[in-house]
């Protein structure tokens, strides 16, 4: 698959913070090479979280990195929202959901020319 990665303001302001280049350039890898890799999280409209793995600091994927992303697929591209360490937050709380699914929807309409989309 090939696809366009859009780094969002949250995740672009973190990124550096958390990933290296070279895992960083892993995790586009993995998202290309298995979209849907991540969870659906509830209430969110369709965004994904997934576990990575933190090579820099000898963590698992359950004491990792989590990275909030969508994926466009009839425009090829792959929206990071946002990504921390599993130490700095569990859950993601209700208010954390709804401020997503808002974003994910401005996203949409910003980037497509479709007037509808159907978020879950």
């Amino acid at each position: 698959m090939e696809a366009t990665f859009i780094e969002l303001p949250a995740f672009e302001r973190h990124r550096k913070e958390v990933l290296d280049d070279e895992e960083f350039r892993l995790l586009q890898q993995i998202l290309l090479t298995s979209p849907h890799a991540g969870c659906v999280i509830p209430g969110t409209g369709g965004l994904r979280k997934m576990r990575f793995s933190h090579a820099q600091r000898h963590k698992g994927k359950r004491g990792g990195i989590r990275v909030i992303y969508h994926c466009w697929m009839p425009g090829h591209q792959i929206w990071l929202f946002a990504l921390y360490e599993k130490g700095m937050q569990d859950d993601l709380t209700i208010a954390q959901r709804h401020l997503l699914r808002a974003a994910l929807e401005r996203e949409y309409l910003n980037r497509t020319t479709h007037d509808t989309q159907s978020f879950h």
